[in-house]
């Protein structure tokens, strides 16, 4: 006999193409332009100046609403006004109590 190869002539080797690899994720899908308008993020490529900004954004609303929260318990004094004309500072109350 011959020198055959191992392998029966009706099998192929399916090695992976350089180009599959090109569009990873939904980029090489064929979509629809309603779906591409749709669903933007997963066909964009991410824009580090951007996710900076919004990070920093994100942030500083975090953290103000955060001091907001902290100041909150100086929101319960008032300063008040007697008969008198004398100020002083006074707890806020509720007319249910």
């Amino acid at each position: 006999m011959s020198s055959q190869s191992s392998e029966p002539p009706h099998i192929k080797s399916d090695a992976p193409k350089e180009k599959d690899f090109r569009t990873p994720g939904l980029r090489g899908v064929q979509t629809t332009t309603l779906f591409r308008a749709i669903n933007p993020e997963l066909f964009i490529k991410p824009n580090k100046p951007v996710m900076a900004f919004g990070l920093l954004a994100i942030t500083l609303c975090v953290g103000y609403l955060g001091y907001l929260h902290a100041t909150e318990e100086n929101k319960e004094v008032y300063e008040a006004i007697d008969g008198e004309g004398t100020r002083y500072t006074r707890r806020k109350t509720s007319k249910w109590d």
